[in-house]
Formats: C-alpha cells, structure tokens, sequence
C-alpha cells in the first residue's frame, strides 16, 4: 500500500480522497495555506493529519506520493518541493500554465528519480482506450478530421467564488485551460501532435474575469489532418464534452463516456461490444453546468497507475510530458488568438 499526502484541501481534494481509496492507498496527511481548510479536510478522511507547515508536510516520511489540487497557477511550489524531497507526485491538470514551468517540473522529477504524473482521467475511461486502439490498429484509415467540443455553461457566481478565478496569474486562462483541456488531451492523444493553429477567442458572458469564456481554433496536425477546437463556458445550459474522430475507413464520436457512433467500412466481430455498450449508455451530465458532478473513477485509475508505476507493474500512462502536450496547444490557441496570426508548434 502506498501512502498519499494532499496539497490543497478544496473541492479537487474531495474527488483526490476518493480516488485514492479506490486504487487502494492511504490518505496519511494533507496541507493548504489556510490551516482552517486543511484542519476541515483532516477532519473528514479518518488517519490523514492536517499540516500547518509546508516544509513539515515534506518531511513526513510516510508520504510516498503527493497530489497537487491548488489553483492551476500555483502547482508549481508543491509539485517542485514533493519531487525535490524525493516524493512521487501527481499535479491536476493542467500540469502547469507556463511551458517553462512544465519543463522544470519534468527535468526535476527526471533528476529525483520520481514519477510525475498529470490528472488527464479521461483517458482511463473504457470508451476512450476503445478508440485509441482502434487509432493505433488503422481502422480509420487515413485519419482526415478530429475536433473537441466543450461547450459548458459557468454562472457568474461560479467565477465570482474565488478571487483566483478567471485569471491568467492563478487560472492560466479561461474556458479553454480550465475546463475544455481535457476535452483537448484527448484529441491529441487520439490524433497525434498538433503543428499549427490559428484561433480566436473571446469574453462574452461574464464579467469581472481576464481571461476568455469562449475559443474556437482550427488545427493542422502533423500527420496532416485537421480539426478544431470549440470551447465555451458560456453556452446556456451546458452540454457533455464531445470528441470526434474520422478517417477515410471509419469515424467515432465519444460523448461524456460514451461512444455515441462507431461507423467502420470494415466490421469486426469486438464492434457488436461497442454496439452494445451504445445500447445502454451510463453518462450523466458530467461537469457541463455542475462542476462537482464530475465522476472520480478516472481519477482512481490514474492513481492506480501511479501505484503500479512505481512499484515496476506498469508504465506511466500520463507523465509529465504527456501533461505538457495539451498546455502547449492552449498556449498556441492563446498566441493565435493575441496575434490574429496563424501559430507554428512545437512553440
């Protein structure tokens, strides 16, 4: 059994905690900058000790992995402390908001000898490995389009809630870096590394925030094909996430967790398991207007992962450098956007 320590006691903290028990490791202590929300937190995961200081926190050696769910903007310091005090560590995504700190972070883990993971969960759900095989194993054919949809709603009191909210020092961005990146690490994941973009983005529904609530970005990826990106959390009521995936033998589309269309030119006997996964589909509403309603298996995945990396069973699914591919395409998307001029990767 591994043992888990906690960085940041908010929401995030509440899905870290289940995800741990569920891939079977311990919560032993948590810290926050705000005692109150660590001593809170403590209080309702039996064994975990609150923490008041951060050196004190790293020098438990009962902690063996460190999650990080502080603001976007501020996983730096705890992601670079756990690794230098010879931690494993997982940072929420994204891994950070600079490219610059995201390399840090990689060389750092890499000269520590330790695993860094990013918390891109989607990619643990059966759908979505379902259509990476089926990328891997050529049944699109030549891959032609994939696009990301995220169009979500977030009310103005959601942004008003904390004052790190809606900027670019503590948020990183808006509906794109926040809410659509994971929605975008699965795009790339499934259709390979982006070589240019050209974006517009723009603040449309809210007030009291710098960064955008809406983004679209056209996309030229390596191998050719193109896509784009839709990201919103403007659009009244909020609908599931969506990416799609065509090719000239075949396209899929996954909704939430759910594949909605699997439509091949060749059948194989697995597709009736697609079909009937389809028949009886399971996704909610997912994070599209509640951001609390998102599931936490993926995490507990991930976490597992995490587990058996370290203990040799398995490799990394989602390391450091997996983390940083999506925050680069944000940042050109950002770039584009600024610019009105098409973004070269990689940046």
């Amino acid at each position: 059994m591994k043992n888990f320590g906690i960085v940041g006691c908010g929401m995030i903290a509440g899905f870290h905690s289940k995800a741990i028990e569920a891939a079977g490791g311990k919560l032993v202590a948590c810290f926050d900058k705000y005692p109150a929300a660590a001593e809170r937190f403590a209080a309702q995961n039996s064994g975990c000790k609150a923490y008041q200081d951060f050196d004190r926190f790293l020098a438990d050696k009962s902690i063996d992995i460190v999650t990080v769910g502080t603001p976007s903007g501020a996983h730096f310091d705890p992601a670079l402390g756990s690794i230098e005090s010879g931690k494993h560590v997982i940072v929420e995504k994204p891994l950070e908001i600079t490219l610059e700190r995201c390399d840090t972070l990689i060389s750092a883990a890499k000269k520590a000898n330790v695993k860094l993971a990013t918390v891109f969960h989607s990619r643990f759900h059966g759908a979505s490995r379902t259509i990476k095989k089926a990328v891997e194993t050529g049944r699109f054919g030549t891959l032609t389009l994939g696009d990301a949809v995220v169009k979500w709603y977030r009310t103005q009191q959601y942004y008003d809630s904390g004052a790190w909210r809606g900027t670019w020092e503590l948020d990183g961005g808006g509906a794109l870096m926040n809410q659509a990146i994971h929605t975008i690490d699965l795009l790339i994941w499934l259709m390979g590394d982006v070589a240019e973009v050209s974006a517009h983005t723009a603040l449309l529904a809210h007030e009291r925030i710098e960064v955008e609530d809406t983004a679209t970005a056209t996309l030229k990826f390596a191998n050719g094909a193109l896509g784009t990106i839709a990201g919103s959390t403007a659009v009244y009521p909020g609908y599931l996430k969506r990416v799609e995936i065509h090719g000239s033998a075949g396209s899929a589309v996954l909704e939430e967790e759910d594949i909605i269309k699997w439509d091949f030119e060749t059948a194989l006997p697995e597709d009736e398991a697609v079909k009937e996964a389809m028949r009886n589909q399971k996704s909610g509403g997912g994070g599209a207007a509640d951001p609390t309603a998102i599931n936490f298996t993926g995490h507990a995945k991930l976490f597992a992962n995490m587990i058996a990396a370290i203990d040799g069973k398995e490799l990394l699914a989602v390391d450091g450098t997996e983390g940083r591919r999506s925050v680069e395409v944000i940042l050109a998307v950002y770039e584009s956007a600024k610019t009105g001029k098409p973004v070269r990767l990689p940046l």
